[in-house]
């Protein structure tokens, strides 16, 4: 096995600097802009209901971000293995969570226009996700402890449970969405486009909002699924060192979700634009009043 032939994790002094500061960057960026996106939502429409649970699944996993960045920091898990599995949880609910209202999103917009009485509930999606993380995280795969090391979320070796597992995350939780959110975004812009009495105004922030969700499950969670299948083809230590980098990155790159949520609330929602304005309103006039007072100075 890797792991009892010493196949440990390696970090370089300036990657883990780098690393760290990136995770602090998200958490300080994230939880002020979701703690403000939970604030302003208002309507009561599915959209808003959709963008606050996606910022309540961001806020629950940036919370929990400090405890990896304590991990990457020592180089070894202190918090035991039942922290560490729920980390775990964490994460991957996050993932899917995300992943899922995204889909609900471009769902709803598809049939708002096609079939405007039917529904997509949110309780379904948590109920969901957490039953697909039950069958596919397990304790063996998940925290290693010997008497020189402890380690959370160990991929090395990988289990057949776990290969199983990376599979069904990439067909289930992002190709799957994936095609639904196209499927979606495609069928809606032929439906809108054929629809002489939708103005081109919402035209186009519909077009932009699918366009958007999209990119987000794309930029966000293609690189983790593209990593959890590479990781498949790995066999003990070899190709370790290279992988572990591509992994580091694809997973900090999943992180971006709990910026991208907010954004897509600002830019693609009347409401979102209107704050923005009136943020954009209130620096202008205070660099205006600044340069006035260094005028009379």
């Amino acid at each position: 096995a890797a792991i009892a032939s010493g196949c440990f994790p390696v970090e370089t002094p300036l990657g883990r600097k780098l690393f760290l500061l990136y995770y602090l960057t998200v958490i300080i960026i994230s939880i002020p802009a979701n703690c403000e996106l939970l604030d302003h939502i208002r309507q009561k429409n599915d959209l808003g209901v959709y963008l606050f649970h996606l910022a309540l699944t961001d806020l629950t996993f940036t919370f929990g971000l400090s405890l990896w960045m304590d991990f990457l920091w020592r180089g070894v898990w202190t918090h035991g293995g039942y922290v560490c599995l729920a980390s775990i949880y964490s994460l991957h609910t996050n993932f899917y969570t995300s992943e899922a209202l995204l889909c609900c999103i471009a769902v709803s917009r598809y049939l708002a226009v096609v079939h405007p009485t039917a529904a997509v509930t949110s309780v379904t999606v948590w109920v969901l996700v957490k039953g697909f993380n039950v069958c596919t995280i397990t304790w063996q795969d998940s925290y290693y402890e010997n008497n020189m090391i402890s380690l959370c979320y160990v991929f090395l070796p990988l289990s057949q449970t776990m290969a199983n597992a990376s599979m069904a995350r990439f067909f289930l939780g992002f190709l799957v969405p994936v095609l639904i959110v196209f499927f979606s975004t495609w069928r809606t812009h032929l439906a809108v486009k054929a629809n002489r009495a939708t103005m081109d105004e919402e035209r186009l922030r519909i077009s932009k909002l699918l366009t958007m969700v999209l990119l987000c499950l794309l930029v966000c969670f293609g690189p983790i699924h593209v990593a959890f299948m590479v990781r498949m083809l790995l066999d003990g230590c070899e190709g370790f060192t290279w992988f572990l980098c591509i992994y580091k990155v694809s997973t900090a790159i999943s992180t971006m979700n709990c910026l991208a949520d907010p954004l897509l609330y600002c830019f693609i929602t009347r409401t979102g634009q209107e704050n923005i304005q009136q943020v954009l309103l209130f620096f202008l006039r205070k660099q205006k009043r600044t340069e006035g007072i260094n005028c009379l100075s």
